[in-house]
């Protein structure tokens, strides 16, 4: 259900199982992991993570498996698993990420969205997290994303009121970073672009630099190796040289 395609430096990831919402079965949390992971190995400087056009970005678990879960722990066990490996090897990818949220993003629709660096919301994107309507919970790592992105509070709000968002509440919370107004697909290719043109192991140093201080790390010495490695490397000495050359 993740169909993976390249635009240069640029990588698109698109969920296309519209007959379903994009609900993700079991099985799509590995495919998600591998084609994350092949979207590295193509070369790709960037990824966006979206919905194939129109519908849905993901209505979130595929529910209809949920049936077999009450008498099997071994497959509760097995979905929560799989979900993690897809997720976690997404978050931990060295290249940005950027989720574009368009259409309804509900339940582990949020957490693929939120695994990402960067969320982008068109217009008509939805948000809610409904995991309190079901019986069920939310997977841990998925609520510190949620708490680390909008508080405590926000994240309680959601949570427990499984109440459905629209974009711009969405952008107030700080749920997403960038609320579109009008068609998201155009702003967004250009700011991948603009990512994947940057260099390459600046973009790993910034990713893991953040992560860093997402964890409340403020002092790490193998950033401050990197960043002193960096400055001395061939890349920079090339950039600068075409910088100036520019400014001639």
């Amino acid at each position: 259900m993740f169909e993976l395609s390249l635009n240069g430096a640029t990588a698109r990831l698109a969920l296309n199982r519209p007959a379903a919402l994009n609900a993700i079965a079991i099985d799509g949390w590995f495919q998600l992991a591998s084609a994350a992971d092949e979207a590295v190995g193509s070369g790709a400087r960037a990824l966006i993570v979206s919905s194939a056009p129109g519908g849905a970005f993901s209505a979130g678990a595929d529910i209809s498996e949920f049936d077999s879960f009450r008498d099997d722990a071994e497959a509760r066990s097995a979905f929560r698993r799989a979900m993690r490996h897809g997720l976690d090897t997404l978050a931990d990818l060295p290249i940005p990420t950027i989720a574009l949220v368009e259409g309804a993003c509900f339940g582990a629709g949020v957490a693929l969205a939120m695994a990402c660096d960067i969320r982008v919301a068109g217009p008509k994107a939805r948000f809610a997290i409904t995991p309190a309507k079901l019986g069920v919970a939310y997977p841990q790592e998925d609520v510190y994303r949620l708490v680390s992105l909008v508080g405590p509070g926000q994240a309680s709000r959601l949570l427990f009121g499984a109440e459905i968002i629209d974009a711009r509440e969405a952008a107030r919370i700080g749920l997403v970073e960038w609320a579109i107004e009008g068609e998201a697909e155009p702003a967004v290719e250009p700011f991948a672009a603009a990512v994947a043109a940057n260099d390459e192991e600046s973009l790993r140093v910034l990713k893991r630099a953040v992560r860093l201080a997402s964890l409340g790390t403020s002092q790490d010495e193998g950033q401050d190796r990197a960043f002193e490695s960096l400055l001395g490397s061939e890349a920079v000495t090339e950039r600068l040289a075409a910088h100036r050359s520019r400014r001639k």
